[in-house]
């Protein structure tokens, strides 16, 4: 039964809006109230954040379709529907989020780290809020945004400051157990670790984390055993360790060509060519491995290494080595450099920048891309004439309609708003910005094209009353 996931697709989608509220305030002897339709509630986002309690992905392996709930739409009486919650997933620290492409959308390190990973739907606005001197008694109310849907990749990179490489069985798990109090599991087959351990180890005043990297063989970059999967564990630690095996049964093996095949692959994995590195020579408690690693030792102190000669089981040579991991650790750190605040850069909108694009397709076809004209149609309800014209007032003042005349186009061609798999397209003419299909006139709209019933049957009365009159007039006593 899988207990350690480093590597999850997510599926996560944001709340949607509320939809906003048309309304008409009643209330005896008051038969002109005006609009009180309240405002959609915002739908919650899907965020990301570093719980320091949580060590795997394993959740998200057997739940990967995450939703936040959706905002509550807008009622009458100038009330506002209440917004979604956010949901909030911990995940590990170290936690690297990808797109599909394999792009790194962010690097989650440290606790309380977080990432919005779903943006919530805005909420539509209420008739209220529509209302202005022009148009007094909006007959409509915007819709709620849709959340947003995203596919994610989550990576787990183990933070340590020190590593563990080397061949299976070469006592990796026996020295983090002997170094800190970690209890992996030991024994004597190869790919016994399946998961990176975690250890504390305390050496002076400098206190570090120790990983266990699962066992490495030749082709690990490549995919060969457990070593792709694991090799990203390497990359936030400061020192490699590369723990030799002096007693192999294994003919064909010994420690320097163990250090060049897994040196070869931690070249072919990439970046951690500027990481320190020292050679630790285990199992020297066997007399034959206490032989060869005296007989090899010189050869690798020629190469630049720094040796350590230890035995896990015996618990020699353990002081040094901690001692020594310390020294580099707390040069690494030391030459980090020192964190500042962040700083808040502003980014003012160009002078020039209109929020939107207008690029001619195909033959007829033109399409109009950016944040507002698209977010406006997504909360357009197009079963409503008048919210239709709403949407074109709003293009219009953009500069939409100004933008598609320079551009070239003319009445009859076609337009689409948004992006190819989900447009919006009609077709345009000169005095209509939007929906050409459903309006009229600029300024004007279907449902008022018509005469209002009690307007009609007020002139009905009033020509009665002048046909009776002029009857009445035509009229000669006896």
């Amino acid at each position: 039964m899988t207990t350690f996931v480093d590597r999850v697709e997510l599926h996560v989608a944001a709340g949607n809006g509320g939809h906003g509220c048309a309304s008409v305030h009643r209330e005896k002897f008051k038969p002109l109230g005006g609009p009180d339709g309240g405002n959609g509630g915002r739908g919650g986002d899907v965020i990301l954040t570093v719980d320091q309690s949580v060590t795997t992905l394993l959740d998200y392996h057997h739940s990967p379709h995450r939703k936040a709930t959706n905002g509550k739409p807008g009622e009458g009486g100038n009330r506002s529907g209440k917004d979604g919650q956010d949901l909030v997933l911990p995940v590990p620290d170290g936690t690297v989020v990808l797109d599909r492409a394999g792009n790194v959308l962010a690097d989650l390190v440290g606790h309380g780290t977080s990432y919005i990973a779903a943006q919530g739907g805005r909420g539509g606005l209420g008739n209220a809020a529509l209302a202005s001197a022009r148009r007094k008694a909006p007959g409509f109310a915007l819709l709620g945004e849709p959340g947003e849907l995203r596919d994610v990749v989550l990576e787990l990179k183990t933070v340590a400051d020190v590593a563990l490489v080397g061949y299976p069985s070469a006592g990796k798990s026996s020295l983090i157990s002997v170094l800190s109090a970690a209890k992996p599991k030991i024994a004597d087959y190869p790919f016994t670790t399946l998961v990176p351990n975690l250890g504390v180890v305390t050496a002076g005043s400098t206190v570090y984390t120790i990983a266990d990297v699962p066992g490495l063989i030749p082709g690990a970059s490549r995919g060969k055993g457990l070593g792709l999967e694991f090799l990203r564990h390497v990359e936030r630690c400061s020192v490699l360790v590369h723990v030799l095996d002096t007693a192999t049964l294994e003919s064909d093996r010994d420690p320097v060509s163990d250090l060049d095949v897994i040196e070869e692959e931690l070249r072919q994995y990439g970046g951690l060519d500027n990481r320190p590195r020292i050679v630790v020579l285990n199992k020297i408690d066997v007399p034959d491995g206490k032989d060869l690693a005296e007989m090899v030792r010189p050869d690798l102190e020629e190469r630049g290494y720094r040796v350590f000669e230890v035995s896990a089981v015996a618990h020699r040579g353990l002081k040094e080595l901690s001692y020594g991991l310390a020294e580099l650790v707390s040069a690494a750190r030391a030459a980090r450099p020192k964190q500042e605040a962040t700083r808040i850069v502003i980014r003012p909108k160009a002078v020039d920048d209109a929020g939107f694009t207008v690029t001619r397709e195909d033959e007829g076809l033109f399409r109009v891309r950016g944040e507002k004209p698209e977010r406006w149609v997504r909360q357009t309800d197009f079963n409503n004439d008048e919210a239709v014209g709403y949407l074109a007032d709003r293009l219009n003042r953009l500069g939409v309609e100004e933008e598609l005349l320079r551009a070239g186009a003319r009445g009859g061609d076609g337009v689409a708003i948004g992006p190819e798999e989900n447009a919006v397209v009609f077709d345009w003419e000169p005095s209509v910005t939007a929906g050409a299909e459903m309006l009229g006139r600029r300024g004007e709209d279907h449902r008022f094209e018509g005469t209002r019933p009690a307007a009609q049957r007020r002139r009905d009365r009033q020509a009665e009353r002048d046909e009776a009159e002029q009857e009445f007039d035509g009229f000669e006593p006896f």
